[in-house]
């Protein structure tokens, strides 16, 4: 499958990074056929769409739990359920994020966050890839995030920085190491 950009448009973009994500994303999001589908979105470092079906309700249960003890607990910032995020292999949805007022501006109005969120949640489904959410982790921490904590399936929580594993969040230091 190709990219959903043209030629002339793939040509005008392709070498910027962060301006060829924003514009395959931007025709994502425009296409209502694709809003109407029930699959979650990403893409590819060519612009190729990369289709998931919908998580179980226990996904999006974690992702709901994450989110009120973010509002609750963190510093005031913005928080942002499947979050997209512009990275060097494309657009990535993040299940959980919380960024800065600061970080939350530089992305205003773009169809996608163009820096990752200080703190990028992913949520584990039986479908995920150890290799899948290292990759993850690494794109993440390389579009600029602080920390990435990772939700296993049982609401265990795991808190990583780009230098390794914490024992606690340094930004959000009173989240608990397991959902209830």
């Amino acid at each position: 499958m190709s990219t959903v950009l043209e030629s002339p448009e793939r040509d005008a973009v392709e070498h910027d990074r962060t301006a060829f994500n924003l514009a395959v994303w931007d025709k994502i999001v425009a296409n209502p056929e694709f809003a109407a589908m029930a699959y979650r979105f990403e893409t590819d470092e060519h612009g190729q769409i990369i289709m998931s079906p919908p998580p179980a309700p226990s996904h999006g249960n974690k992702q709901s739990k994450i989110g009120h003890l973010l509002w609750s607990l963190a510093p005031p910032g913005e928080v942002i359920s499947e979050c997209p995020v512009s990275t060097r292999k494309g657009v990535k949805a993040i299940d959980v994020a919380w960024c800065s007022p600061a970080v939350w501006k530089k992305s205003e109005g773009k169809s996608c966050l163009v820096r990752a969120p200080e703190i990028c949640v992913e949520v584990l489904s039986p479908s995920n890839t150890r290799g899948e959410i290292d990759e993850k982790k690494e794109l993440y921490f390389e579009a600029g995030a602080a920390e990435v904590w990772i939700c296993t399936q049982d609401g265990d929580m795991t808190f990583l920085s780009p230098t390794g594993e914490l024992d606690a969040s340094g930004i959000c230091p009173d989240f608990p190491n397991k959902l209830g």
